[in-house]
């Protein structure tokens, strides 16, 4: 259950969805803070401290892109990208730079809400088991909500973190896409399935010395993953 008002940044340069979403997720009982552009979505976002990002992509003086990008550097709040079917690949690149679902206009708002109570829950409860993951130089600690390679602090959104503890406290073990994504969206991340390969990604761009002949998280062809039980 959560505790207390939950602050959401929209950030669009469309003042008519400003005012449609500050409406209704005031509604819905939402703190409600609002950005033209990715440049005052910074300012924003370091003194409101929001606890989840709706983000636009296209937006004048600085984009969607750019501000996650800068953003993603001072803190791991879930990112949710608006963006319309004709942009959707543009949604793909920001889950590479760090965003943590997607959804497309025209949406409907009761699935918006849905989404972010979603992300709200995963990033607030953790996994049921509190564990110190290790693999290696590699260390999860799911009680902090850390990982260091190397005694190096690894910074992860919210996905990537669950993704990597799932796939770590299974290893040697292959886990199907399937099971990757019951698993993870029974927690609060919706839209999964067409977003793993790209989180999978992002993970191993961060926590492998060669993304491209990754050392911990192997590829099972027309299977799934698996996290090397042998380091």
């Amino acid at each position: 259950m959560m505790i207390g008002m939950k602050t959401v940044l929209v950030v669009d340069d469309k003042s008519s969805v400003r005012m449609l979403l500050q409406d209704y997720l005031g509604k819905e009982g939402f703190k409600v803070v609002t950005a033209v552009n990715g440049q005052e979505a910074i300012y924003a976002a370091r003194h409101a401290l929001p606890d989840v990002i709706l983000l636009d992509i296209m937006m004048p003086e600085k984009d969607g892109f750019a501000f996650l990008k800068e953003y993603r550097q001072e803190r791991n709040t879930p990112v949710i990208i608006i963006t319309a079917r004709e942009e959707e690949t543009d949604a793909v690149l920001g889950l590479e730079l760090g965003a943590d679902d997607y959804i497309i206009k025209p949406f409907r708002m009761r699935e918006l809400v849905s989404r972010i109570r979603a992300v709200l829950r995963r990033s607030e409860s953790g996994l049921p088991t509190v564990r110190v993951l290790r693999a290696g130089d590699l260390v999860v600690d799911e009680s902090s909500h850390t990982v260091k390679l190397a005694e190096r602090e690894i910074y992860l959104t919210p996905m990537e973190f669950n993704l990597l503890a799932l796939l770590m406290a299974s290893a040697g073990r292959v886990l199907t896409r399937e099971q990757i994504v019951d698993n993870l969206s029974a927690s609060g991340f919706a839209g999964l399935e067409r977003t793993l390969n790209v989180h999978v990604r992002n993970l191993r761009a961060k926590i492998e010395q060669d993304p491209e002949n990754p050392h911990f998280i192997e590829t099972v062809f027309g299977v799934g993953y698996r996290f090397r039980d042998e380091i």
